[in-house]
Order: C-alpha cells, then structure tokens, then sequence
C-alpha cells in the first residue's frame, strides 16, 4: 500500500458533540504524526459532524470524514464502514467520547513493529469521569498481567481457555491490530449488541502473533449516557442482552465454523457458544435480581416468540 499511514484511528460517531473535540485533540497531539483519522458519522441529531469539520483543516488531510446512509443503532457498522475506507498498517478503534495518553501511537506502533506483532493488547487503561478528571490505572483484566511484552500462547485449545477465563477483554480499544490480520480474515463487527466479544475473541483466535504489553495508553470517559448503561427498564434491559443471546449466538456460531480447528473440535466451539450465552444472562440476573420471576418470563417468552416462532413455555421457564 503506497504511502501507507502507519496507524488509522477508526472512530464511529453518534451524538458526541461535548466529546469529539477533545477526543480529536488527543490524536492531534501524539508524538507519532504518521497516522490518518477516519470518523464516520451515524447520522448524529447533534452538531457533532459540524464539531469534527472544524478540525479537518487542522489536520492537513489525515482526517476523513463520511457518515451512515441511514442511523445504525450502535458501532458496529460504522466501524466496519470505517476499515474498509482504512489505510494503516495497524488498526485502532476509538470511542467518539475517549481519549488517548500524548505518546499512545508510538508506543503501540513502536511495539508492533519492533516483535513484528500482528495484534497489540494493552491490559491497562486509565478509567476518568465524564470531565476527564480523576484519571486512575486500570486493568482490563483481573489476573495474570504481563510485566513486559509477551507473546500469547498460539496454541488453539489454550487461547479457547483464556477465553473461558476472561483473559481477552472485549473493549476493541485495547487492541492495535494489523488491517492485513482483519481484512485476510474478514473480521468485521457484527450488527449486534455485544458485538465486541465476537470481535476480539475473532481477533485473538486468528492472531499468529498475539503481543501482550503493560502500556496503558487510553483514557475511557465514564460517560453514562453509552447505549449499554443508559437506565432501562427491566423488560428493556432483558430484551437488550436477549438480543445477544439469540443473535449473537448464532453469529458467534458461523464465526467459529469458518475456523478449522472449530470444526475438528466440537467440544471447544460449545465451551465458547457457552461462555457468550452465560455472560448474557448473568447480565440478565445482575440487572433483574429485585424484579419478580414471572415479570422475566413474560419477558423472555415474548422474546423468544418473537425472534424463533411459537416456543413451548419450557424454554423461557429454563432461561
């Protein structure tokens, strides 16, 4: 690829009109200028594409902006909108609302380059409240932390129990990741909530060479107005994860079936389908444990109805 920028910053926008600016000045200001910014608008009501047009300009031609035909309901597409129009070397995700530390790109290209990593895993960030203040160390994970840069094991059955374990944290920021492993891989979002565990789990599985570091180089804005922590309503809030269930396991089923090893080992494909659709519902039961049992059901049995056709009452009962 000619005159390749050596990362693309890929940032999915809806509605950011308080945060973009700053989670653009945060890119402007990296020590690595060798990168392209691509924003792909999801049709926002707000001024936040005129927020962004602003600060074209400023960037002298490394800032892309496009937008959605139509408003997607969530990342995923305009994530994928926003590789396919790519040209990094390396891929990172951004939030519209989050920041980056001033030498994040070069220490996560740096990295790359230097162990020839086809992904790079911080399994530290900086978490701040809505104001970007308040800004302290934490883990991504909750156990087995790297003191220094380290291969991933590239054994099939080991990375299937990581997962099981929680050791690939399903926030797609974490991950610098070659745009050659993603698109020889076709690894996408789907268009589905939860969509980032199919995603880096995709990433992890196909990844070679799977570079773990102790950098911690994004700052997460703890802004509660995101999809996924917006108050809901207890049939709003089963009907949001059993949304992952139903959806999300069948697509997490087709992605595992386009893997070889997959389709030699049943039994590793199960544990993973298992470890997506416990996480749903322990969702469920974390948000719905004050919420009367038969209010759940109809929930779930509407759902259910819905989705698949007519359901014998067993299924939700057992859900």
């Amino acid at each position: 690829m000619i005159n390749a920028p050596a990362v693309s910053v890929i940032i999915a926008l809806y509605n950011a009109e308080k945060y973009i600016g700053s989670t653009l000045e945060s890119i402007m200001v990296q020590t690595l200028q060798n990168f392209e910014i691509v924003v792909v608008d999801d049709c926002s009501t707000d001024s936040s594409r005129s927020v962004v047009e602003s600060y074209i300009p400023k960037f002298g031609g490394r800032l892309k902006l496009t937008s959605m035909e139509k408003n997607s309901g969530r990342p995923s597409l305009p994530r994928n909108k926003g590789l396919r129009l790519s040209r990094g070397e390396y891929i990172l995700f951004m939030d519209n609302d989050d920041s980056l530390t001033p030498t994040a790109l070069e220490e996560l290209y740096t990295l790359g380059k230097r162990y020839e990593a086809e992904v790079v895993y911080t399994e530290h960030y900086f978490q701040a409240d809505v104001d970007l203040q308040n800004i302290q160390l934490t883990e991504s994970q909750h156990k087995a932390f790297v003191d220094k840069p380290t291969f991933e094991t590239d054994s099939f059955n080991m990375k299937v129990d990581r997962i099981i374990d929680y050791m690939f944290v399903a926030m797609p920021w974490n991950y610098m990741v070659k745009r050659s492993l993603l698109i020889e891989n076709d690894i996408i979002f789907p268009d589905i909530i939860r969509d980032d565990s199919i995603w880096t789990w995709n990433v992890a599985l196909c990844a070679k060479k799977f570079l773990r570091v102790p950098n911690a180089t994004y700052i997460w804005r703890n802004n509660e107005t995101s999809i996924t922590r917006a108050e809901k309503t207890p049939e709003q809030i089963i009907n949001f994860w059993l949304d992952s269930v139903i959806r999300g396991t069948q697509t997490l089923h087709e992605t595992l079936s386009r893997i070889e090893f997959f389709q030699q080992n049943p039994k590793a494909h199960h544990k993973i389908l298992l470890r997506f659709i416990t996480g749903s519902f322990n969702e469920i039961i974390a948000r719905t444990v004050n919420v009367e049992s038969f209010v759940v059901y109809e929930a779930v049995h509407e759902k259910f109805s819905k989705e698949l056709g007519k359901q014998d009452v067993l299924i939700p009962l057992l859900c």
